[in-house]
């Protein structure tokens, strides 16, 4: 008796001892120095929980840099889909800004001018934010940064003429959505000195950084926005706008990582990327 029990024993750990190799095998090797992105949850944003999520961020970039809060906030809003893309959800990348220039952090590829696009993996949100800020300290955008901070009609219209943007709408899209949401209310104004000692300090930045003031390989790095974005209606449905597009319902939940087939109205759709 003692001696079956003594067996059985002895397989029940050597059948665990091989399924927990298994494990190991399937799931793959995790290290410090190459962490896994991490997924946000599965239910999609709208665009009020975006802005509540964070405004403080942008906020916190336009007190550093003078881009206004809602300016980066309605950019967001529209290159994530309201957090929702796929690079938002997998990489926390906000603003698709590609591996190019001096990145040596993580990747994920993703299909966009060219079938394997390569795009910077961020820790968090946060660093997504930051890097944007640095990616306008460029040369194309330097008379930006003379504009007011709370400035936002002025910051739209100045993106779009420095090609930021293919899409002709794209400084009303920026309008509507900061007057929609009112995030002109995270803006501050500035002293005539304040507004002085930033631009000053912004000059500085640009004209030290010899690869940004000799070649601007923007295009390197961020390619002109030109998605397509759709705004939910009342009666609208994934099928009729997948219809309207001539997309697939599969295409539009993927690239807004939807999991149910739920709208709201005013929710901002990527269709095309």
């Amino acid at each position: 008796m003692v001696k079956s029990l003594l067996a059985i024993v002895v397989c029940f750990i050597l059948f665990s001892s091989c399924a927990t190799r298994k494990g190991t095998v399937l799931s793959g090797p995790q290290t410090k120095s190459s962490p896994q992105p991490k997924r946000t949850g599965g239910i999609s944003l709208s665009g009020q929980d975006y802005i509540n999520r964070y405004k403080d961020i942008a906020i916190r970039e336009m007190n550093q840099y003078g881009i206004p809060a809602s300016i980066k906030l309605a950019q967001a809003l529209l290159e994530s889909g309201n957090g929702n893309s796929y690079l938002a959800r997998n990489a926390n990348n906000h603003f698709g800004i590609k591996c190019a220039g001096d990145w040596k952090g993580q990747r994920v590829i993703q299909s966009d001018d060219n079938p394997n696009d390569c795009f910077r993996v961020y820790k968090d949100p946060e660093d997504s934010f930051e890097d944007h800020s640095r990616f306008l300290l460029r040369k194309r955008y330097e008379k930006l940064f003379t504009l007011d901070k709370n400035d936002y009609k002025g910051w739209a219209r100045g993106l779009k003429q420095a090609g930021y943007a293919t899409n002709p709408r794209y400084p009303e899209l920026l309008i509507d959505l900061i007057e929609r949401y009112e995030l002109y209310r995270y803006d501050r104004t500035e002293s005539f000195r304040e507004k002085e000692k930033r631009e000053d300090k912004i000059e500085t930045i640009i004209e030290t950084k010899v690869d940004l003031a000799t070649v601007d390989n923007t295009a390197q790095i961020k390619t002109p926005v030109k998605m397509t974005i759709y705004e939910v209606k009342a009666s609208d449905t994934l099928y009729a706008i997948s219809r309207k597009y001539n997309v697939t319902v599969e295409q539009i939940m993927e690239l807004n990582g939807l999991t149910a087939d739920s709208l709201a109205i005013g929710q901002l759709l990527v269709i095309t990327k």
